[in-house]
C-alpha cells in the first residue's frame, strides 16, 4: 500500500520554501515553460519562497523543459493522475502546497487568491471553475453540464457537503494535513478522495471562482473510464446508500411475498409466482447485502475507513467462523430438504414434481448458504495480511 511521507518540518529550517508547487505531466511540452513562468511571476511579485516540483512520466521534452527552468523534476515508478502527486508530495518541503495541471488550463496568476485563504486560516482551498468563468471550448459540454454536475451532486448528497466543483485540480493546503487525509488513490479519483477525506476530517475547506481556459493539447480524460473511477471511489467509501440498503429492503419484501404463500390456507399454490418472485428478492437482496459490507471491509482493510461498528465486530476471526457456521448449517438445510424431494420423486416412479414450493424453499436455503459462506471465507482471507486483527 503506498503511504505518503511526511512533509519535511519548516519551522527551524530557514532554507525551506514557503509554497511548494506540484505539477504532474505527461507529455505537456507546449505548455509546461507557460506554467512554470506564471509561478516564479507570483513567487517574486509577492515576495515569498517556493519551489516548484514536476512529477513527470512523459516521453517528450517536458522534463528538460522544467529542469532549464528551474524546477525539480521526479519520476513516479506508475503512471496515475494521483500517484504522480504522491510522488510529488514526498519531495515536497514547504508548509502550503499547491496543486494543478501543467497544460494551462487553470492561470497559475490566480494563486494568490487561493493562498491568502490559507493566510487566513483555511486547510484546504479549491478553485472552483463553476462559481468563476469556464472559457468557450475549455471543457465539453457532457462534463460541463452533464458529468461534473452530476458527479459532485452524488459527493454532496452521500457525504452532506456542499461542494460546487469537487473535480477542480487547482487546489492549495497547508502541508501538515497530508497526515490526517492520507491520501492513497492513484487515479483520477484523487481529487475526489481528497476532498471527501477533508470533509470528514472536518477541515476548513474554501471554495474561491476560477477561470478555466481550452486546453492547447488534447485532453487526456476518459469521460466514462474516469467517472466511473469517481463513483467507485464514493461507493468504496460508502457502500451502505448504494448496496446495503437496497439489499435490505430486496430482502424484507421478498421475506413477505414467501410468507404470503405460506399464510394462504385456501389455495396457496395460486401464489407460486410471487412465492418464486420473493425467493429471487431475497436471494439477490442477500447478495447487495453481502456486496456492501464486503465492500466496506475492503475500505477498512486497506485505510480508506476507520473500524467502527459492524465492520469492527466482523474483523474478528471467531465471529467470522461463527458466520461461516451459520452458512454451512443453511446449505446442510437445502440440500436435505432437496434430498428429501429427490426421495419422494424416485419414490412416485418420477411422476410428476408436486413439491415446487419446497423445491424453491431448498434452493433458496443452499444459495444463501453458500453466499454467507464464501463471503466468510473471502473476509478472513483479506484479514490474513491486516495485523490488527483480533
Amino acid at each position: 500500500m503506498w503511504q505518503v511521507m511526511t512533509p519535511v518540518d519548516t519551522d527551524n529550517d530557514t532554507t525551506s520554501p514557503d509554497i511548494s508547487v506540484v505539477l504532474p505531466t505527461l507529455n505537456e511540452e507546449a505548455t509546461i515553460a507557460i506554467c512554470i513562468s506564471k509561478i516564479q511571476e507570483v513567487f517574486q511579485s509577492m515576495k515569498i519562497r517556493g519551489e516548484i516540483i514536476v512529477s513527470d512520466s512523459s516521453t517528450d521534452s517536458t522534463p528538460e523543459i522544467a529542469r532549464s527552468l528551474g524546477a525539480v523534476v521526479v519520476h513516479p515508478e506508475h503512471r496515475g493522475y494521483g500517484y504522480a502527486y504522491l510522488e510529488g508530495f514526498r519531495h515536497a518541503r514547504g508548509r502550503y502546497i499547491v496543486i494543478g495541471d501543467a497544460d494551462n488550463t487553470y492561470d497559475f496568476l490566480e494563486l494568490p487568491t487561493l493562498l491568502k485563504e490559507l493566510d487566513d486560516g483555511s486547510d484546504l482551498v479549491i478553485g472552483s471553475r463553476f462559481r468563476g468563468e469556464i472559457k468557450q471550448g475549455a471543457m465539453i459540454p457532457l462534463h460541463q453540464y452533464i458529468g461534473n454536475p452530476l458527479l459532485t451532486w452524488i459527493l454532496n448528497h452521500v457525504f452532506h457537503a456542499n461542494f460546487s466543483d469537487t473535480h477542480s485540480g487547482f487546489r492549495a493546503f497547508r502541508a501538515e494535513i497530508l497526515n490526517k487525509l492520507n491520501l492513497q488513490s492513484w487515479g483520477m479519483e484523487f481529487a475526489s478522495e481528497m476532498v471527501i477525506k477533508a470533509s470528514r476530517e472536518g477541515l476548513k475547506i474554501k471554495e474561491v471562482p476560477i477561470t478555466y481556459y481550452p486546453r492547447a493539447s488534447p485532453s487526456k480524460l476518459s469521460s466514462f473510464s474516469d467517472g466511473w473511477r469517481h463513483l467507485r471511489f464514493i461507493l468504496l467509501l460508502k457502500p451502505m446508500p448504494f448496496l446495503t440498503i437496497p439489499g435490505i429492503l430486496c430482502t424484507f419484501f421478498g421475506l413477505i411475498l414467501m410468507a404470503a404463500f405460506y399464510a394462504s390456507a385456501n389455495d396457496p399454490t395460486g401464489r407460486f409466482h410471487s412465492f418464486i418472485l420473493g425467493a429471487i428478492l431475497i436471494s439477490g437482496g442477500l447478495q447487495l447485502f453481502l456486496s456492501g459490507i464486503l465492500i466496506k471491509v475492503y475500505s477498512v482493510i486497506h485505510g480508506f475507513e476507520r473500524r467502527v461498528g459492524f465492520v469492527e465486530h466482523l474483523l474478528n476471526y471467531h465471529t467470522l467462523e461463527r458466520y461461516l457456521f451459520v452458512g454451512i448449517v443453511l446449505t446442510l438445510m437445502g440440500l436435505l430438504i432437496g434430498s428429501w424431494i429427490l426421495k419422494s420423486w424416485i419414490s412416485t416412479g418420477f411422476g410428476e414434481l408436486a413439491q415446487i414450493g419446497n423445491a424453491v424453499l431448498s434452493l433458496l436455503l443452499i444459495i444463501i448458504g453458500l453466499e454467507v459462506a464464501f463471503t466468510t471465507v473471502f473476509i478472513s482471507m483479506m484479514c490474513l495480511n491486516d495485523e490488527t486483527s483480533p
